[in-house]
């Protein structure tokens, strides 16, 4: 395949450099100036010559890809893609550390997803397979029906009482493989059409934005503010778009921190109803509750509240819950099941028996307790700097002091032996990355070793370059 030395002129586009960079990769494909199977440069060589941040490059390489222009082979490059267009996802999704040690083969501490701490999950769930093994019998040969487990949904809707979800019952739970699997499932539920389109947040967990491709539906980024997203931006885009549903994180935006005042959430379901749009309400971090309504109490007619037990008990159990509005139970549970004939008995049977024993709430008690030592020692480190964070929430955003850029501490922190998110990952193709990074906290690693991990932070926040690089 052939390489280039494509050169763009970037004066010739409005906006921000990376959106800049990304209209001439389109143009260029386009036009054929760049044909099909070309490798694109290196990112550091292109930002080298374009005098750019290779983050930024980096970003339009991203969208690039998104757009299903470019294709990213690892170790290879990145190419532009085939005229025929690629199904299915393009990029892989980070989930996390190494258990085994909390970090990288390299040494270095992986702090941009959150891990859990080790609190007795392992002899909790080994004591429940022994115990659920004397009960297994003909009845796991059967696939499992919408109806069967009735059981565990109903304490499911008893576990989720510590949220201010309104009245909720059996009825309203669906079970899936994760909070992943939730998303896609609550998008096939509601989108229709050849190109149906999501509204999100600017700055928004990565997933959505894979749930979205997977429908073949386009995402509209929608700006924030201090409270996360803007009810008269959202209101804007719906008059822009033709939208179906809106992706919130409204207790802890993800990755800003930010949390919805009762205010705000009042006039993000005004708008919704508008222009009837479903809310998707992502709550799976699930941070301390003061009792502030979720959107699911506000607007039960129209609410898929989505939650699961990977921040707070064991991501490996993947094993996820979508409260569904009001009447729509039922459909999203043949959903389900049209996808993956429902959950795994052994699965199911698992998490039942750890709900009824009270294993879960004294596990995600723990959980937490450990999570908070660890924000305090995060705090006591970067507090003095513009952080972000609330208690019970596993990530920080931090804001970067003058003189650094995102990209370039991130490299800096990666040769210190940790690594961050830079904001980049969390924008959407249109929308604004702002100069920050999310921090998550490491329960896999031991505190002592967290707390070397946040004073290597420190020390480059607290001493900036002399000039800015790319």
């Amino acid at each position: 395949m052939p390489d280039t030395s494509w050169r763009p002129d970037l004066t010739q586009f409005r906006g921000p450099k990376y959106i800049a960079l990304s209209h001439a990769l389109r143009d260029a494909v386009r036009s054929g100036a760049l044909p099909e199977g070309t490798r694109l440069p290196p990112v550091r060589d292109l930002a080298w010559h374009l005098g750019v941040t290779p983050g930024t490059v980096a970003r339009a390489y991203q969208i690039g890809t998104q757009d299903g222009l470019l294709e990213a082979a690892v170790g290879r490059g990145t190419f532009v893609a085939s005229r025929t267009p690629q199904l299915g996802p393009t990029e892989p999704m980070h989930t996390g550390t190494t258990r085994a040690t909390g970090q990288r083969a390299a040494g270095a501490l992986d702090l941009r997803s959150p891990d859990l701490p080790e609190v007795g999950q392992g002899a909790a769930i080994a004591a429940a397979l022994r115990a659920m093994a004397d009960a297994v019998g003909p009845d796991y040969l059967d696939y499992p029906g919408v109806r069967s487990d009735q059981g565990l949904r109903a304490a499911l809707a008893r576990w989720l009482d510590d949220r201010p979800l309104g009245a909720i019952g059996a009825e309203d739970i669906v079970l899936t493989n994760g909070g992943q699997n939730a998303i896609g499932i609550i998008f096939q539920c509601c989108l229709r059409g050849e190109r149906p389109v999501v509204f999100a947040e600017e700055l928004a967990y990565p997933g959505f934005r894979h749930a979205a491709r997977l429908n073949r539906a386009e995402v509209i980024p929608v700006a924030l503010d201090g409270q996360g997203m803007r009810a008269d931006a959202l209101d804007l885009a719906c008059r822009r778009h033709a939208g179906r549903i809106v992706c919130l994180t409204p207790e802890a935006q993800n990755p800003t921190t930010a949390r919805m005042t009762p205010e705000r959430r009042a006039e993000i379901v005004a708008v919704a109803r508008m222009h009837d749009l479903q809310i998707l309400e992502d709550d799976c971090y699930a941070p301390a509750h003061d009792g502030t309504p979720a959107l699911r109490a506000a607007a039960p007619e129209r609410t898929w509240h989505v939650t699961s037990l990977s921040k707070s008990i064991a991501a490996g159990l993947r094993f996820g819950v979508v409260v569904a509005p009001t009447g729509r139970g039922e459909a999203a549970r043949l959903a389900a099941q049209h996808n993956f004939f429902g959950l795994a008995r052994p699965v199911t049977d698992l998490v039942q028996r750890l709900l009824e024993t009270g294993e879960a709430d004294r596990l995600r008690a723990a959980v937490r307790a450990a999570m908070a030592r660890r924000l305090e020692i995060a705090l006591n480190a970067l507090g003095r700097h513009d952080v972000g964070w609330q208690k019970g929430l596993s990530y920080l955003w931090v804001r970067m002091p003058s003189g650094w850029r995102a990209s370039s501490f991130g490299r800096e922190a990666e040769a210190a032996g940790v690594l961050v998110r830079q904001a980049d990952e969390y924008a959407l193709s249109e929308g604004r990355a702002p100069n920050a990074v999310r921090v998550a906290l490491a329960g896999g690693a031991t505190e002592a070793r967290f707390a070397e991990a946040m004073q290597a932070l420190a020390r480059l926040l607290d001493n900036p370059p002399r000039e800015l690089s790319v």
